[in-house]
Formats: C-alpha cells, sequence, structure tokens
C-alpha cells in the first residue's frame, strides 16, 4: 500500500512538470511569432518604449493687442509665460474693468398659486402619486372636486407659492423627477 501512495505522487510530479514543460514551450511560440510578425516591437531598447511622450504645447488665449505676438520658439516654452505679468520687469496687472450697477430686479408677483401634479378618478392613484412625490422630498395635498357630468376628480397639488417663478421652480424640480405638473392660479 505504501508504494501505491508513491507511485500516485510520482505521478502527479511527472504530470505538473510535464504540464509545465508544454506551457514554456506554448509562450516561446507565442513570442517567437510575435517577433516574426512584428520585429520592431522588441528591438528598441526598452529605456525609450519607457519614456513619456512630451506634453503638448498650452496655448492660453490673449487678449486683443496691437503689437505683433512673436511665434512659439520651441514646443517646451508654454504660450502663458508671456501672457502673465512679469513683476521684476515692472509690468503691472491690468485694471479691472469698472463694476456694471446691478440691473434692478423685476417685482415679485405676490399672485398665490399651485402646482397640480395630476388629477385621477381613482382615489388610490392619488395617494401612489403623492406617496411618490413624499419620496421625492415634496409635500403633496389631495383635493377632490365634483366635476359635474364627469363625477368625482382627486386633484394632487402642491403649494401655495408666492408668484409663477416659485411655482415654475418647483415644476422644474419635478420634470427632472419625472413628474409633469402645471401652475394654476389659487382660488
Amino acid at each position: 500500500m505504501a508504494s501505491a501512495g508513491g507511485s500516485q505522487k510520482s505521478k502527479a510530479l511527472a504530470s505538473l512538470i510535464i504540464g509545465m514543460v508544454i506551457g514554456v514551450s506554448i509562450a516561446g511560440i507565442v513570442a517567437w511569432y510575435m517577433v516574426k510578425k512584428n520585429p520592431a516591437t522588441f528591438s528598441q531598447p526598452s529605456v525609450a518604449r519607457d519614456m513619456p511622450k512630451p506634453m503638448p504645447q498650452l496655448v492660453v488665449p490673449q487678449p486683443p493687442s496691437t503689437e505683433p505676438v512673436a511665434p512659439a520658439q520651441s514646443q517646451s516654452q508654454f504660450e502663458f509665460y508671456k501672457v502673465l505679468p512679469n513683476k521684476s520687469e515692472g509690468a503691472t496687472a491690468p485694471r479691472p474693468s469698472p463694476v456694471a450697477k446691478p440691473q434692478p430686479k423685476p417685482p415679485v408677483d405676490g399672485t398665490p398659486y399651485l402646482v397640480q401634479a395630476g388629477s385621477f378618478q381613482n382615489a388610490d392613484d392619488a395617494e401612489k402619486l403623492k406617496a411618490r412625490l413624499a419620496l421625492g422630498g415634496f409635500e403633496a395635498s389631495i383635493v377632490s372636486v365634483n366635476i359635474p357630468e364627469k363625477g368625482l376628480w382627486h386633484r394632487v397639488r402642491l403649494g401655495p407659492f408666492a408668484g409663477l417663478a416659485a411655482a415654475n421652480a418647483t415644476i422644474a424640480s419635478l420634470k427632472t423627477n419625472g413628474i409633469s405638473a402645471t401652475a394654476v392660479r389659487a382660488q
């Protein structure tokens, strides 16, 4: 029995060695094929291959001027060194332009508006939309209205908002959450 265990170990060792020889042989064949197919890849010294590529030339837009601008002398010399003021040569920073007076804001529309996100005949659908709005951070209410010849409708509304601009801002926020809404003047 002891010899059966030893023969299994020797078979495993022989299989391992044969597998390694086959693997190294395949790697050698692949390397030979690559060299034969594209010899320039392996003929370059590794230092030249590993060197970083030169940085592209940085060009900073210059303000319009009446003086002619000299072309760049070499790729390693950047334009922004010419644009920046040189304190040692007595150059001064450009003066800031005069500050323009702020435009007066339009008067705030104090008319109250509501944002209607939906109107449903089924009260459960209105509750679902209200819950969806709550998950999005919006506080909504449901107003039930009896419309002649159409029956009872449940409107999901947000607000009131002071002015149409505030209502439109809320409508834009709702639109980013996939909910279409309209502004309605509060009564």
